[in-house]
Parts: structure tokens; sequence; C-alpha cells
């Protein structure tokens, strides 16, 4: 029973300071970490202790594998240099230098446990990265190495703990070093491969949600005891299963198995990031309490561990302003840029520590002399990066001004994507119709083309519309959720008459729900702040648009088509061949299509204020 409350004052603690962070616009990793301080020391509050097998067996794994699948594994590998100088570079150098200060600072420790230290703080966390780092909108690229970084970086600190721990047993050689940290890394590689091929030859004949769903809970425990049990890193093979699983899903699984898939990893990481930064810090009392038995003085803990903590922030800046000069990266041209130097303080100040930390001091054996200060430091590692570089990485992004990811180029590229992918279903459509070649008398297919239009026009509303003035799709979604509303009550009311089947009735809730959450309720663009202008680079070569560039274009902020013919228009767009002014698809009379279909000329551009993008009629690209 005792464990029972434990576990439920632990998730409505989480809860309702998760809903306080979000209110008061805070990271929640952040408060949490000072609660957990503050309840460490209220009288009746259990004392928990973070043992290693819990957090490197138990939490882990599923941590690691919710942020795999979910990474993009054509990012990561567009990254790879740089987080691999991140997860395995920096990890050592950071060692190494942590180790000979803590060996500076406590001479009894000897080098073997100066370096255990060491590898402990070394590797920043995933979760602590990705938490702070998407609240505040740092630039996708970095969000991406921050990632990658943090989810191989746990495998090169445990390699290294290992080594350090038992070079204080029977001593160790640099050969053995490269022998075990090689067999480490290729063995993990290989379990996590070898797992991934097993699941999608499993997954390629199953279609139940609930089984695959099955599958992938136990996934990542199953990868880290497979690669463990022939002493490969854990860490790597569930990384490895996890990016190349995320990355075909698409072809593995069904649609209602990715969704199932999607949202049951949401929750469990939520839950297990959450609750792993409140345990963080409810270790504090215990470990306050277990430094003063310690015979070194106040003044000596309180030295060795605020060196560290400056320690691991200096060497990473360091590090990264080094490895700024070796590292190449594609520009939006395909021409490799070096990293800007905004950017690479911010990577620099962007180390948070977490739970594997704190978990892996526990490992260093209890016979270490000072193993107490050890724990100590390794807790004031993650508590002051996680509140001290955590709160203060908004204030830095904004003063660097480094660009958030714009919604708006958001908007464009997933406009042109959809734009794309109706191109290839139309043309399917073409065929299924040659193939039968039946006269469709029920008007199937022009509902199906029906559909899709409206599906993109919807994409498209996103960019620009007429300030005030309520889109299309806005409205759709309006009438259709007030209708979705009505049918839901009326469903609900029949089942409380017990007249239809039980099973029957849950199953038309559960097709209004699919129905509602795919209803794509536009943003209004009168709502936003101000346009911005667009210029991604084109989804493939067009000569078209290479043979054109963006113009100031025409003000008068009219259709003369539609008002020649009394009708309204959602947004405008202008010819750049005549500069004919009309209105997009998503307007009843889609005049600027008609102008194309009538003059071939190709390429428009928009003419909504501040926007600059360009569209081509004839091979369906933006620029």
């Amino acid at each position: 029973m005792e464990i029972a409350l434990l576990l439920i004052a632990l998730a409505v603690t989480v809860l309702v300071v998760t809903a306080l962070a979000d209110r008061i616009e805070v990271p929640a990793p952040l408060v949490l970490i000072v609660v957990g301080v503050a309840g460490s020391y209220v009288p009746g509050v259990p004392e928990i202790t973070l043992s290693p097998e819990v957090v490197l067996v138990g939490l882990l794994p599923p941590l690691l594998y919710a942020a795999a699948i979910q990474t993009s594994l054509v990012d990561f590998n567009a990254n790879r240099r740089s987080i691999l100088l991140l997860s395995v570079g920096l990890v050592v150098f950071t060692t190494v230098g942590v180790g000979v200060l803590v060996h500076t600072l406590l001479p009894g420790v000897g080098w073997p446990g100066a370096l255990a230290i060491g590898a402990v703080v070394a590797p920043p966390d995933a979760v602590a990265a990705t938490a702070v780092g998407r609240r505040i909108g740092l630039p996708r690229r970095i969000v991406t190495v921050l990632e990658g970084e943090s989810l191989l970086n746990d495998a090169t600190a445990l390699v290294s703990l290992r080594t350090a721990i038992a070079a204080g047993g029977a001593g160790i050689s640099a050969v053995g070093v490269g022998l075990d940290f090689a067999l480490a890394a290729g063995g993990g590689v290989a379990a996590g491969a070898l797992l991934y091929i097993v699941i999608a030859w499993v997954r390629r004949r199953i279609e139940d949600p609930l089984t695959d769903t099955a599958i992938s809970l136990v996934t990542p425990f199953t990868a880290y005891v497979l690669a463990e049990a022939i002493n490969a890193s854990g860490v790597i093979a569930v990384v490895v299963a996890g990016l190349l699983l995320g990355h075909r899903s698409p072809v593995l699984q069904t649609a209602s198995s990715r969704i199932a898939e999607r949202m049951n990893w949401r929750t469990i990481a939520f839950v297990l990031e959450n609750v792993v930064f409140l345990l963080i810090g409810l270790q504090a009392a215990r470990l306050v309490d277990d430094v003063g038995r310690s015979e070194l003085g106040l003044g000596r803990v309180v030295l060795v561990c605020g060196a560290t903590l400056v320690a691991v922030v200096v060497l990473r800046v360091v590090w990264v302003a080094a490895a700024r000069v070796v590292l190449l990266q594609p520009g939006p041209d395909g021409v490799r840029v070096r990293p800007t130097w905004r950017n690479t303080l911010l990577v620099g100040w962007a180390g948070m520590r977490g739970v594997v930390t704190l978990a892996a001091a526990f490992v260093i054996p209890s016979d270490v002399e000072h193993r107490e200060v050890l724990l100590m430091i390794a807790f004031t590692v993650v508590a002051g990066t996680l509140l001290v570089q955590g709160l203060t990485l908004p204030w830095l992004a904004r003063r660097l001004r480094v660009p958030s990811p714009d919604p708006m180029d958001d908007a464009l590229a997933r406009a042109t994507l959809l734009q794309q992918a109706s191109k290839a279903g139309f043309a399917t459509l073409a065929q299924i119709e040659a193939d039968e070649a039946h006269e469709d008398p029920h008007g199937v297919l022009d509902l199906v083309r029906q559909r899709i239009d409206q599906r993109n026009f919807a994409a498209w509303e996103r960019l620009g519309t007429t300030p005030g003035q309520e889109t299309p799709s806005e409205l759709y979604a309006r009438v259709r959720v007030a209708m979705i509303a009505a049918e839901r009550e009326r469903v609900l009311e029949i089942r409380s008459s017990g007249r239809v089947d039980s099973v029957v009735v849950a199953e038309v809730l559960a097709m209004l729900d699919v129905e509602e959450s795919l209803i794509d309720r536009v943003l209004p663009q009168h709502e936003q702040e101000e346009p911005v202008g667009l210029r991604p680079a084109p989804l493939e070569s067009c000569a078209h648009l290479a043979a054109t560039w963006a113009v100031e274009t025409s003000d008068a902020g009219v259709c003369e088509d539609c008002l020649r013919d009394g009708t309204s228009w959602v947004a405008l767009r202008q010819c750049l061949e005549c500069g004919h002014l009309a209105c997009c698809d998503s307007s009843p009379a889609q005049h600027a299509t008609a102008h194309f279909r009538d003059s071939a000329h190709p390429v428009m551009q928009s003419a909504e204020p501040g926007e600059h993008w360009r569209w081509c009629f004839v091979h369906h690209v933006t620029s």
C-alpha cells in the first residue's frame, strides 16, 4: 500500500507541477527539480534511492527509445559529424578534464575514482536538452544535434565509467580501452540492427494495433538486455533499433498502429521524463546528509563541487568552439558552410545533465575514497546545469537573436509537400480510371478529387488570407465540429436508452473522434503578429522558377475578375510574366489557376503582404 501511495503522490505532483509550469511559462524540468529538493526536506516524505538498475534498465531504455523513434534518421545522418564529435569526443575530453580537476582537489580519491566521476558528469541528457530546447524554439538543426548527441553520449560515458572502475581493480591498458569501446559500440549496433530486422519481419505480417503496440513496448528493453548480454552497449542498441524502426514505420505499420504507437510513447515519455526530474530533486537531503559525515571540511566539498560544475560548462564551450573549425554543415543551397558562432555558443551552453549522471554515480564502488563527495559532485552538476543553463538558455537565445523555426516556412513546406503528394495521387487516380474504364455513375471519383483539393486548400490557407475574413477551411472546421458535437450528443442519448448494442455505439463514437481529429483547424492569418517572407528551397529543380525571381507585387489588393463576377477571394496571387493579379485556389473562382490555363504563364507569386514565395503551375513546386 505504501508503494502505491508513493506512486500516486509522484504522479499527482508531476501533473500539478507541469500544469503550473505551463501557466507560468517555465520549463517543467526546472520546476520539478526545485520541488523535489524542497520535498526531500519535508518530514514524512519517504527516502527514495535511485538505484543504477532501476534507472539504467527500467527508465533509460524507454526514454531513449521514445526519443529515437521520433528522431529523423535523415537529419541524424546529415549531422553525424557534429553528433559524433560531441557524443564521443566531448565525453572523453570532459572525462579527462574533470578527472584531472578532481584528482588535483581531492588527491585521496585516486585516478580511477577521479576519472570515474569525470565519466559520470560528462554526458548531457537527452530529456533535458529536448525539453528545454524545443520549448524555447531553438533552431531545428541545433535541436537535432543535441538530440543525436544525447542519444549516443550515454554509451560513451558508461563505457568510460566501466573502464575507469576496471582500472581501479586489476588495471587496464590503452589497447584494452580501445577494444572495450569497439565491442560496446559494434555489438550495440549489431544488436539493435538485428532486433530491427526481426521486428520489421513481424510487423509486415500483423495488422492488429494492439499486438503492434505490445511489440513496441517490449522493444527497448529487449534491445538493451540483448546487447548487455554480450557485453555490448545496451544504449546504442536501443538507439539504433529506435532510429531504424521510426524511419521505416510508414512502410512497416498500418496507420492505426502508427497512431497508437505515437500516442502511447508520447504518454510514456511525458510521465517518465517528468518523474525522473522530480526523483533527481528528491535525492538532495540524503546526499547532503552523507556529505555532512565526511571527514573533509565543508569548504573543500563546496570548492570541488563548484569547480566541477564550472569545469563541465567551460570544457563543453571550449570543445564546441574548437570543433566549429572542422565542422561543415549543408546550407540551404547544398553548399557546405561552417556553423555560425551564435549557433556554436548555443550548442556549447545547452549541456544540461540529467538522471543518467546521477544514476551512474551510484555505480562507483563503495570502497572508493570520498565516495559521498563524488555523489554530491554528480548531484551538483545535474542540478546546477539544469537550473543555471536551463534558465539562462532562453535569455541567451533571445540576446543572440537566433531565429526560431518559422511557422510560416513550415506552412509553405507543408502545403508544397501535400501538393506533390496529391500530384502522385491524381496520377494513380487517372490510371485507375483508364484501367477500369468505367463511367463512375455515382460521382465517387469527383468526390475524391474534391476531398483532396479541400485538404490542400486548408494547407495553403495557412500562408496568407484576407485580414478579418474567415477562410473556407476555418468555416468548414467550425461548422463540421459543431455538427459532430450534435451527432455525438445524439449517439450518447441512444446509448443511454440501451436500444443499440454497446459495441456498435463505441465504434460509431470512435469514427466521430477520428473525423474530428482529422479536421484541419487553421489558425487565422489575422491572428498572427506579422507576415513573414518565405524562401524555402524547391523540392526539385524547376527551370521556370530558376528563370524568375521574387518581385514587388501589386498593391491593388483586389482581384478584378472577382469584382467583375461578383465573387469573393481568400488570398491573391500575381503572374510573374504579365503581372495579372488573381485569386488563389481556395477562392471560389480560382482565377489564378484559370489565368495559367488560358495563358500558360507558369509562375505566380503570392501577392499577400510580406510574402515572397513563388509557385510553378507546371511542376507543382515552390521557391
